[in-house]
């Protein structure tokens, strides 16, 4: 398993765009799902009364199987290529689910940016919502599925048409159009995803997962930087004890290894480490684990928490310095105002204690010394006071565990990097 280069990959798109069907196509015409767990799935559908949902049930089987513990999130799934072992992370749409399309954007390699060609619907708000998110949250490589072709009849103009969209719409956040494949695909028929299809002879590209492999780089492995693990979730599992699961950000986790977890300070060791149910000797950066600590207690960890190494541990704050682009607020951000920011796996009300300045967002230049207030399309320096103990690093040392978005009123208002920390 170790062989192939490993790339996270999440889908972004709106809720309709058909993001679960094509992992799941993904998923099955890659040999990752077996044709009788289809079989089931296809079962399922019917007594769900969603016939076309068998491969979107791929994904989504977490929820019944969540409840009862078998897996550990399993919303990533690994497929291999002959180039890279891909893990998706498939990132839910609905506008309630974005701090989830958070937590998973910041730990993407890349994205594949799902469409629909479906007449009707193309770039929609949401769309252009997760494409902000991808690129303030750093994933730069991307690729966009022009999905549901089938519903559009593979209609060549259609295609036209939606590629167009989707440039202008990347094009205006910064990502270089020349760089991103746009690819004709039906998640549902499969069309174009594993395999090349005579629907879109007119089409002369590489497929879906050609594409990923060749405009795809693997990252680079952060393991000299001190060990970071924001936890997901933690269970207790009987006659093993407590897991906390979570991506290894950067450093090394062995077996053995003395860990204290953030901001609460519980300290505990290694005793087991399981990735995909296969025991493991270490985890490196980009791996998903379960990790046994011997010494904690279930109530002693939490989503949120940040495990390290005693002898580096992960940054309590007491304030920070950040810099952040409004992305969407109705009205303005000003001194006092105390929003919820989402950073790696926490979720934490922090109040704006000062705006230090109006900055150009292409350039970084300062605008403007100590504005009153921004709005909607303008980037800033402020000074933020969390509301309670959080775990934060700065950009320069540790960028994994610097980026946050800033929520309020159920969306996304904005997103930014951490620049500088006052130790707590």
């Amino acid at each position: 398993m170790a062989e192939l280069p490993k790339i996270n990959i999440i889908t972004a798109g709106h809720v309709d765009a058909g993001k679960s069907t094509l992992i799941g196509r993904l998923l099955f015409d890659s040999g990752a799902i077996k044709p009788e767990q289809l079989r089931k799935m296809k079962e399922l559908t019917k007594e769900y009364k969603k016939e076309t949902w068998e491969f979107a049930y791929a994904m989504d089987k977490l929820k019944e199987e969540r409840e009862r513990g078998l897996t550990i999130d399993i919303m990533h799934r690994p497929f291999k290529t002959k180039k890279y072992f891909y893990t998706v992370i498939d990132c839910p749409g609905h506008r309630d689910f974005v701090k989830n399309m958070i937590t998973g954007a910041s730990q993407a390699d890349a994205a594949i940016f799902v469409i629909s060609a479906k007449p009707g619907e193309g770039v929609q708000e949401q769309t252009k919502e997760h494409a902000f998110l991808m690129k303030v949250l750093g994933v730069n490589q991307v690729l966009v599925a022009v999905n549901k072709m089938d519903a559009a009849d593979y209609d060549q103009k259609r295609y036209q048409e939606v590629v167009e969209q989707a440039k202008k719409l990347l094009k205006s956040i910064g990502y270089d159009v020349s760089k991103v494949p746009f690819v004709p695909v039906s998640g549902l028929k499969g069309d174009n995803v594993f395999n090349k299809s005579d629907n879109l002879s007119w089409y002369d590209g590489e497929t879906l997962v050609a594409s990923m492999d060749s405009t795809i780089e693997p990252p680079e492995l952060p393991v000299d930087k001190p060990l970071r693990i924001p936890v997901q979730d933690a269970y207790t599992i009987t006659g093993v004890g407590t897991v906390p699961v979570g991506r290894v950000e950067t450093g090394v986790l062995k077996l053995g290894d003395k860990l204290v977890f953030q901001p609460s300070g519980k300290t505990g060791e290694v005793k087991g480490i399981e990735m995909f149910h296969k025991k493991q000797e270490k985890a490196q950066p980009g791996d998903n684990v379960g990790f046994n600590v011997r010494g904690i207690g279930k109530k002693d960890v939490k989503r949120g928490d940040v495990a390290g190494h005693v002898d580096n541990p992960p940054t309590v704050v007491k304030e920070f310095t950040a810099q952040v682009i409004v992305l969407n607020h109705p009205t303005v951000m000003t001194a006092g105002y105390t929003p919820v920011f989402h950073l790696g796996t926490a979720s934490v009300a922090c109040k704006i204690e000062e705006i230090l300045a109006k900055v150009d967002p292409k350039t970084g230049q300062v605008v403007k010394e100590k504005p009153d207030f921004v709005k909607t399309g303008d980037a800033a320096r402020i000074k933020v006071v969390p509301t309670r103990d959080m775990v934060a690093e700065k950009q320069t040392d540790i960028p994994q565990l610097a980026k946050f978005a800033i929520r309020d009123m159920g969306q996304t208002v904005a997103a930014g990097i951490v620049i500088d920390v006052v130790k707590k």
